[in-house]
């Protein structure tokens, strides 16, 4: 049975997206077979994929509002392990769409549940946002994985998503399902800086067991592999990030295990 991880935080910058295509392609390299659904409105994730923007006609907002099913819009990829629900940077009114559907929570649970067991690992890469597109994504999910950025303020805001994931927790109790934590990914840490480690050891603190050992630190790799639109782990696979995702990977593994 496929397990479904969202990755969630409403601050933008955190490494949500870099999170998902590098997990993603991590997870193949282990030969397990991934969805990653792009719900980002800046597509990075499906460019990041090599898929061009201008190559399709649906999207997962399109599921979104019903006007398709997930089957029509999933998108091969280079990878025969990875499939992709591509995202479009060209969303109207997306959320008020949602908001009059009277099954709105649920439109992405109810079109993902015949789907998801085709995958061991569907991932969602979540807007920056708290709204009902990432309430879609957790209602969707067995859990959720939060990056969190090593800089100063960097559990800013958490309050607010850990609330939201209460919320849904609450929503899903009612149908004998459960939403998780599935762990707290410490990202972009500068191992020049001391400040980091003390954000480091302030999530520890905070969230205890949840946080995975694995710590991605911050990478010119990162960056130039987003430039030419490939995960860092095909673009510079010896990288210190690349270890760091395929490391990831064996944890997340080893918690669905």
């Amino acid at each position: 049975m496929g397990i479904v991880l969202s990755i969630a935080n409403q601050k933008g910058g955190v490494g949500k997206t870099t999170t998902a295509i590098n997990l993603a392609s991590s997870l193949s390299y282990l030969g397990k077979k991934v969805l990653l659904i792009d719900l980002d409105y800046q597509a990075n994730a499906t460019t990041c994929m090599g898929i061009h923007r201008g190559s399709f006609e649906k999207s997962v907002f399109d599921c979104l509002t019903e006007e398709a099913s997930l089957r029509e819009v999933a998108l091969k990829t280079d990878n025969p392990l990875i499939d992709v629900l591509p995202a479009k940077t060209t969303v109207e009114a997306i959320e008020e769409k949602i908001i009059m559907n009277t099954n709105r929570d649920f439109i992405l649970h109810t079109q993902l549940d015949e789907f998801k067991d085709e995958y061991e690992y569907v991932l969602i890469d979540c807007p920056p946002s708290l709204g009902y597109v990432t309430i879609n994504a957790m209602m969707a999910s067995d859990g959720v994985i939060v990056p969190v950025q090593c800089e100063f303020l960097a559990m800013d805001g958490l309050t607010q998503l850990l609330n939201t994931i209460r919320l849904v927790q609450s929503k899903k109790k009612i149908n004998k399902e459960t939403l998780t934590i599935y762990g707290v990914l410490l990202t972009m840490l500068d191992t020049r800086v001391a400040s980091g480690y003390q954000v480091v050891n302030e999530v520890k603190t905070y969230f205890g067991e949840k946080v995975f050992q694995t710590i991605i630190p911050r990478n010119i790799s990162c960056s130039n592999a987003t430039f030419y639109g490939v995960p860092v782990t095909e673009f510079s696979p010896k990288s210190k990030s690349s270890v760091s995702y395929r490391q990831l990977a064996k944890e997340v593994i080893t918690r669905n295990e």
